[in-house]
């Protein structure tokens, strides 16, 4: 029986070596390349993941791979503008939609949260910005040779959740909040020898200085 705990990078049936995690699926392999740890500092898209985080909480991540397309048309592409006018006969429509996750208080969180981003503009505090005055000191930092190197929560999470939750945000925990400051690039945890952590620090190092302006 494989420890996962153990499990470093592995080769993949293309040969190409990957983190490995996310061997066990074509979805999560591509997810894997092209996403996970790439830096984002577009609204939409960081509201779409807290929100897909908070969806995957007792699931597997694959699970909402599999089913993001339907989350995407159910929620209108995560406009927040549009998902804050949802009222309750909407959350009756989705809980009703078999093509995402239905369950009446992660809908109604993922509702809550685009009234909270409407609130981080109107207060001047983008959302991207929030997210990344979380990010951590990278110098020092030890590079995750392992699954088990991976924390769940870490102190930066755990303060992003408190402000988040502060801000009217929901199903925002410190360990779903860190599952997004990884995927959104916000911590590179690409394992030591993975090709896509270098890829992730460049991209990392050309961001815009204030990314809530990008």
């Amino acid at each position: 029986m494989t420890d996962w705990s153990e499990v470093g990078v592995v080769r993949g049936a293309d040969g190409r070596r990957r983190c490995g995690w996310s061997v066990s699926a074509p979805e999560n392999v591509a997810y894997h390349d092209d996403e996970w740890g790439r830096p984002v500092t577009d609204e939409t898209r960081i509201y779409e993941k807290l929100c897909l985080e908070g969806f995957q909480s007792g699931l597997s991540w694959l699970t909402i791979l599999r089913k993001r397309d339907g989350f995407r048309k159910a929620f209108a592409g995560f406009d927040p503008e549009t998902v804050a006018r949802f009222g309750p006969k909407d959350v009756d429509r989705l809980l009703g939609d078999a093509s995402i996750v239905r369950h009446r208080g992660k809908i109604e969180a993922a509702i809550a949260n685009a009234h909270a981003v409407l609130g981080l503009r109107e207060d001047d505090e983008p959302l991207a910005a929030l997210l990344w005055s979380f990010e951590p000191r990278r110098r020092g930092r030890p590079v995750p040779a392992r699954l088990g190197d991976l924390p769940s929560a870490t102190e930066e999470s755990k303060a992003l959740s408190k402000a988040l939750i502060k801000r009217g945000f929901r199903f925002v925990g410190p360990t779903t909040v860190y599952a997004a400051m990884q995927s959104l690039g916000v911590v590179n945890d690409h394992m030591r020898g993975c090709p896509v952590r270098a890829d992730c620090e460049r991209e990392r190092r050309v961001m815009p200085k204030n990314p809530a302006r990008a």
